[in-house]
């Protein structure tokens, strides 16, 4: 028999600040109620439903635009990560969301959470893969990341060193 519950706050897969949502009692008691993202929906909370759905749709406006500002910042990079390969190319393992989270927050400082990088699996392949982000209020945006092998560094460092030199003798 599900619990009728008014969320508090917005959880994921269930709903939004302001719903009255109807969930199996175990979710209710074991997480929604004891981390206080809802309470039982009776005449009180019924009274609340309305205030809080006002600070949501309040809310909703400032999240969208702090969305969409960081998606304008995100558009046109490029990550790029230097991996261990073996002979035959295989990767030493993996590129996964939280590694795409920490190089966005050090090589950009743009702070995301795991959950915003939509990723099936973790990248085991070298090449460029296109990564989608997903933000609050439904704003998406994309990324490149660029996973190169470290021999490949190697051959693109003494490629342009040397093309340098050689820029340099001409000049000369």
């Amino acid at each position: 028999m599900p619990t009728k519950l008014l969320l508090i706050e917005d959880v994921d897969d269930v709903g939004r600040s302001g719903d009255v949502v109807s969930v199996k009692p175990g979710f209710a008691r074991n997480y929604l109620l004891p981390q206080g993202f809802a309470v039982l929906a009776d005449k009180r909370a019924l009274r609340m439903q309305a205030r809080l759905q006002e600070e949501r749709r309040k809310r909703a406006i400032v999240d969208k635009q702090e969305s969409e500002k960081t998606a304008t910042g995100l558009e046109g990079i490029i990550l790029e990560e230097v991996v261990k390969v073996d002979q035959e190319g295989h990767m030493y393992g993996s590129v996964s969301a939280l590694d795409i989270v920490h190089m966005l927050q050090q090589r950009h400082n743009i702070h995301l959470e795991k959950k915003n990088v939509q990723l099936r699996h973790a990248i085991k392949e070298t090449g460029l893969h296109v990564i989608h982000i997903k933000l609050k209020e439904g704003v998406a945006a994309t990324i490149k990341l660029k996973v190169i092998s470290e021999a490949t560094q190697r051959e693109e460092q003494q490629a342009a060193a040397k093309q340098a030199a050689e820029e340099k003798e001409q000049q000369a």
